[in-house]
């Protein structure tokens, strides 16, 4: 095992990144240390997986682009897969707010979060650890600050503990979202966020939702629809790459080469070269 580990010497009573680190882990290494915290202790998987339980929850198994809490006086236990051990790194929280603004999100009730890693709580998240390695200043100690309450705002909107009683059955509820993407995947600004707030679902539903029935994540699923219409152009239309790749839904045409080739194998343009051989 190999990582690194920082203690942070700026204190606030309100919130406080106490340390942090980062762990690429031996296989089925778990935590030799206390398994009850004295604080918040976040970690974000960036490879391999690993199980992960809490105090009167099961024990779950969890992925690169999950995310779980060691919550402040709750046991824990985790542990790292003996054939693809995970890599994670951590953020230790403390501060009379970090409960509250905890509270507002699932994860203070699960203690985890699967396959956060397109969403914009992950992304400050990431901004908030990168903004920890800074040497301490007046302005990256505002900047921390500002990040972890930003970071916890995302949380609390993209993850939230209730929304409103939807009467909707799930397969209701599945065809719903899929009708929305297919109308709507040629819009480059349209996100898994909207489809959330248009159904009125937590972002963690509606990823199992899909999960469960079509073995794929919402994200990917857009990206099936964005890359099998690609397809079609490509095979039926004169329409140069840089034309295809804006009218199903990218900004530009690097990003849907990266994209397409991925999901396919082939770059478009190789691909539509194939199709005339």
């Amino acid at each position: 095992m190999d990582g690194s580990y920082r203690a942070l010497s700026n204190k606030s009573l309100e919130s406080n990144i106490l340390f942090w680190g980062q762990e690429n882990c031996a296989p089925n290494y778990t935590f030799k240390g206390n398994n009850v915290r004295d604080n918040y202790v976040i970690h974000y998987i960036q490879r391999g997986k690993g199980t992960f339980a809490s105090a009167n929850h099961s024990m779950v198994t969890l992925q690169a682009g999950d995310v779980f809490i060691l919550p402040k006086g709750v046991p824990c236990f985790y542990q790292a897969d003996s054939k693809e051990p995970w890599s994670y790194f951590w953020l230790g929280l403390s501060g009379i707010k970090i409960r509250a603004m905890l509270s507002g999100s699932i994860l203070s009730t699960q203690n985890y979060l699967r396959q956060v890693q397109d969403s914009k709580f992950c992304q400050s998240l990431q901004n908030l650890f990168e903004a920890a390695h800074s040497p301490s200043s007046l302005t990256n100690d505002i900047l921390i600050e500002a990040l972890l309450y930003y970071t916890f705002y995302n949380l609390n909107i993209e993850y939230p503990t209730k929304r409103r009683k939807n009467s909707a059955t799930k397969d209701e509820q599945l065809r719903a979202a899929i009708t929305y993407l297919r109308q709507n995947f040629e819009d480059s600004s349209l996100s898994i966020i909207d489809l959330c707030n248009k159904m009125d679902l937590s972002r963690s539903y509606l990823y199992t939702l899909f999960k469960n029935n079509l073995g794929l994540s919402p994200q990917q699923f857009l990206i099936n629809l964005r890359m099998e219409q690609a397809k079609e152009y490509l095979a039926n239309t004169d329409n140069t790459i840089q034309e295809i790749s804006r009218i199903i839904g990218y900004n530009d045409e690097f990003t849907f080469s990266k994209a397409f080739k991925k999901y396919s194998g082939f770059s478009p343009k190789i691909y539509r070269q194939s199709l005339t051989k």
